[in-house]
Order: C-alpha cells, then sequence, then structure tokens
C-alpha cells in the first residue's frame, strides 16, 4: 500500500451539480473498466447523497443511462443495515427504487447483503458470496473496479463507526459492526477491502460534514475517533466530489473548482 495519499478534491456548486459530477465520474470509470477488463464490478453506499446520482444514472431524459456499460456491470453494496430488504432504512430498497426499478439488470448481477439475518449470518453470507463470485483463494481479497462511499458528521464511512469494532478488523472481508450510539447492528465491508478497489471515491454534501472533513483530511491521524481515515487505497489515490458547503473548510481550490492534498503516513 502507498506511503503516500494523493488526495484531489472537487467542488461543486450545490447537490444538484454534485450529483451530475458523481454520476458523470461512475460512467467514466464504469467505461473504462469495461473497456480494460470486459466488466465493472461496483460496490455502492446509501445515503441520501447518492440518491441523486443514482437517480441521474436511470433518467432517460440524460446521457448517462445509454452510456453506462449496464449489461456488463455487477453491483455489490458497500454496506447495509439490519432488516429486509423492503425496509425504510435499506440502503438496497433506496438504491432499488431509485435506480435498479428502472433498468433490466438479471438477478445475478446484483449482490444484496441480506439484511434480514441475523447480522454474524448476514455478514458471512455476502463474503461467502464474494469469495465465489471473485474466485478467491485463501487470503486473497476482492478487487472491486469501483467503490463509492460516504461520510457522515461523525467521520464515519461505511458502517465503520468511531470506536467500534470493526476498525480493527484486518482478516475479514465483511463483518457485523455493532454500533452502541445508534442501538443497532450494520454488516459492512472492511475497510482492507474498500482499500484494494481500482478506484476509490467519496461523495459528500452539506455544510455538517464540513468541518469534519477538514479534520479527516487536514488533522491528526486517529481513526479510531475518524474512521474515514482508514481509507488509504492501495493506488495512493484518493478523488472526493463535494459541494460547496461540505468544502467550506479545506484550502481553496483552483479556477476548475479542483483543490489537492497529499497526506503521508
Amino acid at each position: 500500500m502507498s506511503s503516500s495519499l494523493q488526495i484531489t478534491y472537487v467542488v461543486e456548486p450545490d447537490p444538484a451539480a454534485l450529483a451530475w459530477r458523481a454520476a458523470l465520474h461512475f460512467v467514466e470509470l464504469a467505461e473504462e473498466a469495461v473497456a480494460a477488463r470486459g466488466r465493472v464490478r461496483i460496490a455502492v453506499s446509501g445515503g441520501t447523497t447518492p440518491k441523486a446520482t443514482f437517480a441521474l444514472l436511470a433518467d432517460p431524459a440524460h446521457p448517462f443511462l445509454t452510456r453506462m456499460p449496464w449489461a456488463q456491470l455487477e453491483l455489490f453494496f458497500v454496506d447495509e443495515r439490519t432488516g429486509p430488504p423492503d425496509n425504510s432504512e435499506s440502503n438496497f430498497r433506496m438504491t432499488k427504487e431509485t435506480l435498479l426499478d428502472h433498468l433490466n439488470l438479471s438477478p445475478d448481477q446484483i449482490h444484496r447483503i441480506q439484511g434480514e439475518l441475523e447480522p454474524e449470518a448476514a455478514a458471512a453470507e455476502y463474503e461467502f458470496d464474494l469469495r465465489r463470485t471473485f474466485r478467491l483463494e485463501g487470503a486473497e481479497s476482492p478487487r472491486f473496479d469501483i467503490v463509492a462511499l460516504g461520510m457522515g458528521d461523525d467521520g464515519h464511512t461505511a458502517s465503520l463507526f468511531p470506536h467500534t469494532e470493526a476498525i480493527h478488523e484486518l482478516g475479514r472481508l465483511v463483518v457485523a459492526n455493532h454500533v452502541p450510539l445508534k442501538n443497532t447492528w450494520r454488516i459492512t465491508l472492511t475497510w482492507p477491502v474498500i482499500n484494494h478497489a481500482r478506484e476509490v471515491f467519496f461523495l459528500i454534501e452539506g455544510a455538517a460534514k464540513a468541518v469534519v472533513l477538514n479534520q479527516v483530511l487536514t488533522g491528526p491521524k486517529d481513526p479510531e475517533l475518524l474512521p474515514s481515515q482508514l481509507i488509504w487505497p492501495a493506488s495512493g489515490i484518493l478523488t472526493l466530489i463535494l459541494d460547496k458547503a461540505a468544502a467550506a473548510q479545506l484550502p481553496p481550490t483552483d479556477a476548475d473548482g479542483i483543490g489537492h492534498l497529499e497526506r503521508s503516513r
């Protein structure tokens, strides 16, 4: 893994512009993956920020629907809440309603985390699915082409929350993570799996994220408090697509709205 991290952040004026840039980013990375390897494996996160992006990708009024190589795509999930797939909090449900219901993907293209199972069973089933799909042996890790992340205003990403056990997991691909502050369990990819992806990017919007985002990117290394700092892709490159409010505490961008930072271990 790279000892230095090159961080590029793209700042858009508002959430709508962020969603458009994110949709374009998805499509361009997917086209590159298909051109190079004949398929694209994407792991997506839930939450409110990607919802608008998914809607754009599925909208026939915009160019993304026809550009995206849907036939060569396999869709995975970064994390999931406990509960059935039709639960109002389900990441799968949000993705299904905003994106999948408008497409014609086959069932074997969609890899759902079974949040209705007991948390440990759900994690084990999803890890088994990853091992089978990626044909992994021993300690091998899946290599997603694209992992899209969000960040909470507490500095968490995926379902890697501050001061939780999953922060310390190095060997497993998927874990059930108890989150005491929310009195719930989550199922999540572990951070070494996320970091093994070819392309990793964050979508972050809103003024509530500005202070913690600055701490994550420029502050002292403290992943126990700020789990998003664990995201250090093996490529040494990390991209963030932000709205102006979320980027308010970061160093200024250039005339094109692009900023750069470098972090060392």
